[in-house]
């Protein structure tokens, strides 16, 4: 069809061809809007398919596992026959599921004991049946771990059932957490009670204050003193302690030792039950959990009446121990724990010729040494000062008395006694013993001469001591009786040396008989002397004598 034949139709029929043209138009608006409609429709259904899987990937992320009866989206009679099962990656992992997110609900309960199995059952009906939400803890059968069940019900903006959901939640941490930090609790009040009976059951009273000296404990003997009031009134009120002149015992006292940063005590008194009531009361400061910028304090309130007492009856023996020392001829003196001299007897002025004055000024041992060295009654020492370093040593560590001799310059020896003093310090006893020396010499002497005399005699010596146990013998008298040394040294009884010499007797048969004879003889009052016929040898007389002293001195003579 050519040009010129087309131009005759259009001019034979115009109306026609408008029609056309207006129809084609209106298909190609229509196929264009069509095609962005599916465009529009292909992209919803995109982001549709994008949310899906970014909420299904959510739900795969979360830490909880679930478990999805889910509902058909058409309507049927009876929806609750066509619910389909889905189990979570994240569930199968929990309960380590064989067969994985294929896992239907009987394998989810075959993790659990058959009792908790059978309750969760029923939650899961009323949650199927009533839509009841529920949430309980079950331990699982093979493990130790704890595992918490929610169930909800997802319904949709028209009232539509979307799912029933069973969230299983791992909170065996948290449980086992939970477990111990119970367990520490009850191990802290288990403390913290034994610490309050502690507290409850002193014999005294005890309290705490705070940064503000306000009382904010105190035990069950405080609140002895107050009976009116009970324990929140006289937290709240800032109730305390009384003494005799109505004010508190301790505030005062705290706030000294708040600002020292050192305990302080006091004396006090309290009226109990209508008397007077001596006391001590402590109040100690400290840093509250090693916080520097607070100060508490601790107070105690003690019974110190029977200490009183003891301190004036122990004070009262004192000084009868020192009115008896002082009437004493043996000379004392007592230096206190300082070193100081606290008492001396006229006896002890007198022996080391010191001035009275000079004692009344209360002076110290190392002056009292000084004192001696200069009157040269002290013993000589090559060096004084290590002497003096030494006495001064000593002086604090004498626990128990001591006893030692002290040889003067003079020709004097004195005894010197130190014992620790119940007030503190030491107690010094001097005593005079040269002429008791002088004395023993010259009795030792005496003794090693006769003993000498006795020992050059040609007859045999024994002396039996009063005990009945040989003390001397001669060597006469081992010749006589071929006696043994090593036996006569170890002080042998008297029955003892008798029957030594039964080997000297020809009746060995008959030698009780013959024993009781000799020793009935010699132990006689009236018997002087005694004739000891032996065997094959020489015969004896013996002589007894019974000395001042209760000894037995018995002595043997050849008869020619």
């Amino acid at each position: 069809m050519d040009k010129d034949l087309l131009l005759n139709m259009f001019y034979a029929a115009p109306e026609l061809w408008y029609v056309i043209g207006a129809v084609v138009f209106l298909l190609l608006c229509s196929l264009l809007f069509l095609v962005l409609l599916f465009l529009k429709l292909k992209q919803k259904n995109y982001f549709l398919r994008r949310d899906r899987e970014r909420y299904a990937e959510t739900l795969y992320a979360s830490h909880d596992g679930y478990f999805a009866f889910i509902y058909p989206d058409e309507k049927v009679n009876d929806p609750r026959k066509y619910i389909t099962e889905r189990c979570s990656r994240r569930l199968a992992v929990i309960l380590g599921l064989e067969q994985g997110v294929k896992s239907n609900f009987d394998d989810v309960l075959k993790n659990f004991y058959k009792d908790d199995a059978k309750k969760i059952l029923k939650y899961v009906g009323l949650l199927k049946e009533e839509g009841v939400a529920f949430e309980d803890y079950f331990l699982l059968k093979f493990s130790d771990k704890y595992i918490r069940l929610e169930g909800v019900r997802i319904n949709g903006a028209d009232g539509n059932i979307y799912c029933d959901m069973i969230w299983f939640r791992d909170v065996s941490f948290a449980t086992n957490r939970i477990k111990t930090l119970e367990k520490e609790k009850n191990e802290i009040e288990r403390k913290f009670l034994l610490q309050q009976d502690l507290l409850n059951n002193l014999p005294f009273a005890v309290w705490l204050r705070d940064e503000k000296l306000n009382i904010s404990y105190f035990n069950k003997k405080f609140a002895e003193f107050i009976p009116d009031k009970n324990y929140n009134t006289i937290i709240e009120e800032h109730i305390e302690i009384t003494g005799t002149s109505g004010e508190s015992i301790s505030r005062n006292l705290a706030a000294k030792a708040h600002k020292s940063k050192k305990a302080s005590k006091s004396n006090t008194g309290v009226v109990i039950n209508g008397s007077r009531t001596a006391m001590e009361v402590y109040e100690t400061p400290f840093y509250p959990e090693q916080n520097l910028e607070k100060t508490y304090s601790t107070g105690c309130l003690i019974d110190i009446n029977e200490l009183d007492a003891l301190k004036r009856d122990l004070k009262q023996h004192q000084n009868a121990q020192l009115e008896i020392l002082q009437a004493l001829g043996t000379a004392f003196a007592v230096f206190d724990q300082h070193m100081n001299l606290h008492f001396n007897n006229q006896a002890f002025t007198t022996l080391w010729r010191l001035d009275t004055n000079w004692l009344n000024e209360k002076q110290s041992y190392l002056s009292f040494l000084d004192c001696l060295r200069d009157n040269r009654l002290l013993p000589e020492v090559p060096d004084y000062k290590a002497y003096k370093l030494e006495e001064q040593k000593k002086f604090s560590q004498i626990i128990e008395p001591l006893s030692d001799l002290m040889h003067l310059p003079n020709g004097k020896t004195i005894r010197r006694m130190r014992a620790p003093y119940p007030m503190g310090g030491v107690v010094f006893a001097f005593e005079d013993i040269s002429d008791r020396l002088a004395t023993t010499s010259a009795y030792n002497a005496l003794i090693s001469v006769q003993n000498d005399i006795l020992s050059g005699l040609f007859e045999g010596i024994l002396i039996f001591g009063s005990n009945g146990r040989l003390n001397f013998y001669n060597d006469a008298y081992i010749k006589l009786w071929n006696g043994k040394k090593e036996f006569l040294a170890e002080d042998p009884s008297f029955d003892e040396v008798l029957d030594s010499q039964q080997s000297f007797f020809t009746d060995k048969d008959d030698w009780d008989n013959v024993r009781k004879g000799i020793k009935a003889n010699i132990l006689s009052m009236t018997a002087k002397t005694i004739t000891l016929k032996r065997a094959k040898i020489s015969d004896l007389l013996l002589s007894v004598k019974n000395l001042s002293d209760g000894s037995l001195l018995m002595v043997y003579k050849k008869i020619d």
